[in-house]
């Protein structure tokens, strides 16, 4: 009870639970409500004019304007400051990825403007961050049937997508045994909650990121620990009038009897434009959101 009183208190319903506190509010495939992860979402970059700017000329886009919730610091001491800290962190490296791209759209599009991708990289006030933790398998109801929440094929932890945004900066996927290391931890003296112990991989090792080739070809990602990797969406594709592809990828589960009670944490945060960005002639960004959100593209 006191875990879910938690919950509602950084929940956003009127934002489609985009900022804050989701699990199980998404679909599966399958119809099924996705009860295998939860996700905090908040927006790491701020500028208040360009705030102010978008929810003045995009009221019903909720989901990309409304601030910020945080938890209280005796609920989770130091979250907010660490989490965007390591948001600016990855922004900062995608703007360096940012401007390797930019060189080549100079070099392969007519008409491309220098700093295109670099400058919405750093100034977006769209740009999401979702902090993922993906809860370790419960136990299977049968010796061939996958639990309620999660779909019989290999993307049961995340379905494939592709991400919406232009660059998407991820960090290394942390797996932690929740059996050995149960994540109720205290603050310590210093009134920090002290780190939980990583395993080196999963005893699963087909678990964790995949991403699929132009060809339909699949190939797992292993991301070093200490280590950020980028990936690209769709803005970016559209933006670059598709000398950039978006990746389609998905997250590969696993099961009780293979994977015991290992839990699965990572950072994306996904930069996107500013919603009244253009992303090709007609469309600006907030546009594409609406219908890839909605399910029209």
């Amino acid at each position: 009870m006191k875990l879910t009183r938690w919950a509602a208190s950084v929940e956003k319903p009127d934002a489609s639970y985009s900022v804050g506190w989701s699990c199980g509010k998404e679909t599966l495939a399958n119809g099924r409500y996705d009860t295998l992860k939860g996700s905090y979402y908040a927006q790491p970059i701020h500028d208040a004019e360009f705030e102010r700017k978008a929810r003045e000329l995009y009221p019903d886009c909720i989901e990309m304007t409304s601030p910020n919730v945080w938890p209280s610091e005796n609920a989770l001491p130091g979250f907010e400051q660490f989490f965007e800290q390591l948001c600016h962190i990855i922004v900062d490296t995608a703007a360096l990825v940012a401007r390797s791209c930019d060189r080549y759209g100079v070099a392969k599009l007519e008409g491309y403007q220098t700093g295109t991708l670099e400058n919405i990289v750093r100034t977006s006030v769209s740009t999401k961050a979702r902090l993922l933790h993906y809860f370790p398998p419960p136990p299977l109801k049968s010796e061939d049937e996958r639990p309620d929440s999660a779909m019989a094929t290999d993307d049961d932890w995340c379905a494939t997508h592709h991400d919406l945004g232009a660059l998407t900066g991820l960090t290394c996927q942390m797996f932690v045994d929740e059996e050995a290391h149960r994540p109720f931890a205290k603050p310590d003296r210093s009134g920090e909650l002290p780190p939980l112990p990583e395993l080196e991989n999963h005893p699963d090792p087909k678990t964790g990121l995949w991403i699929k080739d132009r060809s339909g070809r699949t190939t797992q990602i292993h991301i070093p620990r200490n280590c950020l990797a980028f990936q690209t969406g769709q803005a970016l594709e559209l933006i670059t009038r598709g000398k950039f592809k978006a990746v389609p990828h998905f997250v590969r589960g696993t099961t009780a009897d293979k994977g015991g009670r290992i839990a699965r944490n990572t950072l994306a945060v996904f930069t996107q434009p500013n919603l009244w960005e253009l992303v090709d002639e007609r469309r600006d960004f907030a546009t594409l959101a609406q219908a890839v959100l909605g399910g029209t593209v």
